[in-house]
C-alpha cells in the first residue's frame, strides 16, 4: 500500500506544478484550489507512504515521478520543446530513482 500512496502523491505533485502555472499568481480562483489542495493532498499522501518506505528513496522517486510527469504534460499541454537533453536527463533522473529503490534495504 505504500506504494499507492506514493504514486498517488506523485500525480498531485505533477498537478500542484501543472496548477500553479495556471494559477497566474495566485489571481485565479480555481486553479488557485486546485493548487492549494494538490500541495495538501501530496503531503497528506506522501506522509502515508513514508510510514514505510525509506525517506531518501520515496522523496527521490516522488520528485522524480513529479518532475519527469511535469516536463512530459508540460510539453503536450503547453507545447514546451522536449529537446533530447531534456529526455536525457528524464531518463537519467528514472535511472536514479530505479538505482534508489534497487539499493534500499
Amino acid at each position: 500500500m505504500p506504494w499507492v500512496w506514493l504514486g498517488i502523491a506523485s500525480i498531485f505533485e505533477i498537478l500542484f506544478a501543472l496548477s500553479s502555472r495556471s494559477a497566474c499568481g495566485y489571481t485565479r480562483l480555481w486553479p488557485s484550489l486546485l493548487n492549494v489542495a494538490a500541495a495538501i493532498g501530496g503531503m497528506y499522501t506522501l506522509s502515508l507512504a513514508l510510514l514505510t518506505l525509506d525517506v531518501g528513496t520515496a522523496y527521490t522517486i516522488w520528485t522524480g515521478i513529479g518532475a519527469t510527469g511535469t516536463v512530459l504534460l508540460g510539453a503536450w499541454l503547453y507545447h514546451e520543446r522536449l529537446t533530447p537533453l531534456k529526455l536525457a536527463s528524464i531518463a537519467a533522473i528514472i535511472m536514479g530513482a530505479v538505482g534508489l529503490h534497487a539499493l534500499a534495504g
